[in-house]
């Protein structure tokens, strides 16, 4: 049965190697190559996917310009989640450049790599809370991208910006492991509380061990769906990053597996409805 929306896959990436280069990817041999939309676009094709949304990989200001001038000439891409100094002083006035700029109506959120960060709580200074404000007044949505151990402070930065959106991505990119489970569906609860948070099920391939087969997702991707509802839930592939290790074909078929349960409306949201209602996206 076709889905009633049109499916949008809400959390890829692009590069170009000649343009930046990818630090982080000198380690990783499958993806230490450019990656361009006409890479991505044949994969959309296939599984009925017509637009998407764009992420920064870099904390380099000039990155979110570019990706903004790629979506305003790739009619697919349906938005752009970019990077701002969040601790600047003049945050606000960042943005709004951004939004002058070509394709700036395309900037739909923005995120820092909090993953990153050596302090666990980063989220939570003074200096980065004035910045999580200038986003929500801007009315752009914050994505969180943080790990299993900076939960805690994502969900006290939530609290304290009572205005922001939010969207968790990788689901809070968990410990893999049926032991450490509890503690991240803790925090997940925590989040999901606040109906101003959404939640990617998107990165999961790559928090596995090697040994660990793609089945042993399920769990963590159930316990999502539970929680914050079809209505608050999204799909990304996280291309290419998710190449680490499976095809886009495998994170596709991981989340129709995830998805099976859900009725015609839930699949719609979590294809393409929820992603469109946060994010403000026209498909």
């Amino acid at each position: 049965m076709t889905d009633p929306v049109v499916r949008i896959d809400a959390h890829h990436h692009v590069w170009d190697l000649e343009v930046r280069d990818q630090e982080w990817t000198r380690e990783l041999p499958a993806i230490r190559r450019s990656f361009s939309f006409d890479d991505l676009r044949p994969h959309l094709a296939d599984h009925g996917i017509a637009g998407s949304v764009v992420v920064q990989t870099v904390a380099v200001a000039e990155e979110t310009p570019e990706l903004l001038a790629l979506a305003a000439a790739t009619p697919e891409i349906l938005g752009v989640v970019g990077w701002v100094d969040l601790t600047a002083p003049d945050v606000a006035d960042r943005l709004a450049r951004l939004r002058e700029g070509p394709g700036g109506e395309l900037l739909v959120g923005v995120r820092h790599l909090v993953q990153s960060e050596p302090d666990a709580g980063w989220l939570l200074r003074d200096d980065v809370l004035r910045g999580l404000a200038a986003v929500a007044e801007a009315g752009l949505v914050y994505d969180l991208l943080v790990r299993q151990h900076q939960l805690p402070a994502a969900v006290a930065a939530v609290e304290r910006v009572p205005g922001g959106r939010w969207v968790l991505d990788h689901v809070g990119k968990p410990v893999i492991d049926p032991g450490a489970f509890d503690e991240w569906a803790g925090h997940i609860d925590a989040l999901a509380r606040h109906r101003s948070v959404a939640c990617k099920l998107s990165g999961l391939v790559t928090e596995l061990a090697r040994e660990q087969p793609l089945d042993e997702l399920r769990p963590w991707a159930a316990y999502v769906l539970e929680v914050f509802g079809a209505e608050r839930t999204m799909v990304g592939s996280d291309w290419p990053v998710c190449l680490l290790r499976s095809s886009y074909d495998e994170v596709i078929g991981l989340a129709e597996t995830a998805l099976a349960g859900l009725d015609d409306a839930g699949r719609a949201d979590v294809w393409g409805g929820t992603a469109a209602r946060v994010y403000g996206l026209d498909p």
